[in-house]
């Protein structure tokens, strides 16, 4: 057997960025410092946090007063940050640049009336962060899920609307239901690019690539990563034998009866720590040889916030 890598994989920009804010928070202010939702959707990610001395909370109410809080990367609603803002918190905010984009959209919608339709899953944090952007009574903004949800979705103007997308969707799922509301309403008004964030795009790319030659696929990412579930669920569409993986203790030698090659790739908030550990799982059962793909090159770079820049993790 012999082990291919997609690339790219793992961590993003948005992702490394948010870790940055939570690990340079610690070091400056000490332990404990408080964040909105778990930071990112990687189990290994927030148990290494915790132990550091992040205390992962829903509710702001479970803040004390005079404590340190940190966004997470999916955002946060204007209800939750306004709320934050009033109390005697220190606030720092790691909600990725690509979706603060997005709600910048829907801030400027709501404040025109501009009636907005947001492509996302239901009880995603990132959704919800984003409906919060909106707050005109006059206008609105609704959630679809599939071509069916548009069909069914009744909007007070059909002249005044215009969509977004959530950032960490399947592309090709989300190109059908932008076909279907162009259909449905064709005044619609869409950006220029929908609002899947490049390593989104990228990593379904290069899944697209590896499954050309693997025989079987095994994901890298949490249980409730969006984007890992989108790459598994990718892979089996194109008919590949997949599993979405946490940990290599996860894989089982059974799966890999019969595979000649096995494919490896990681969500955007998959450390590449696991990723190394899946490959020694893997040598420990018999793969022989390591390739990683050709793939996309990724320089971008989110910068933290400029106080917390001068601390350096050691």
């Amino acid at each position: 057997m012999r082990i291919i890598l997609a690339n790219p994989r793992g961590f993003c920009a948005g992702v490394d960025r948010a870790i940055s804010i939570v690990e340079k928070a610690i070091a400056i202010y000490g332990a404990p410092i408080y964040v909105r939702h778990e930071v990112v959707h990687n189990s290994y990610v927030v148990n290494v946090l915790r132990h550091k001395g992040a205390i992962f909370i829903e509710h702001l109410d479970d803040v004390p007063d005079g404590s340190l809080l940190i966004f997470s990367a999916h955002g946060v609603s204007r209800v939750v940050r306004n709320e934050a803002l009033s109390r005697d918190l220190t606030v720092f905010d790691a909600t990725c640049p690509l979706v603060t984009k997005v709600h910048m959209k829907v801030a400027r919608a709501s404040r025109k009336g501009t009636e907005v339709i947001l492509i996302g899953h239901h009880d995603h944090a990132e959704v919800e962060g984003t409906m919060g952007q909106y707050n005109n009574a006059a206008g609105g903004i609704y959630l679809v899920e599939s071509p069916e949800d548009v069909w069914q979705l009744q909007v007070k103007s059909v002249d005044n609307l215009c969509f977004i997308t959530q950032t960490t969707l399947s592309v090709d799922d989300t190109s059908n239901v932008i076909n279907a509301l162009r259909q449905r309403f064709p005044s619609i008004i869409g950006p220029r690019k929908d609002d899947i964030c490049y390593a989104t795009t990228n990593r379904q790319e290069a899944v697209r690539n590896l499954t050309i030659a693997a025989d079987i696929v095994l994901v890298v990412g949490s249980k409730n990563s969006s984007n890992s579930n989108r790459l598994a669920e990718l892979a089996q569409r194109i008919g590949k034998p997949t599993y979405l993986i946490d940990s290599a203790s996860d894989i089982q030698e059974s799966w890999l009866q019969g595979m000649n090659i096995i494919g490896v790739t990681a969500g955007a908030s998959a450390p590449n720590i696991i990723v190394l550990q899946v490959i020694s799982r893997l040598q420990s059962l018999g793969a022989e040889s390591v390739e990683e793909l050709i793939g996309r090159k990724e320089n971008i770079r989110f910068e933290v916030p400029r106080y917390l820049a001068r601390c350096e993790i050691k």
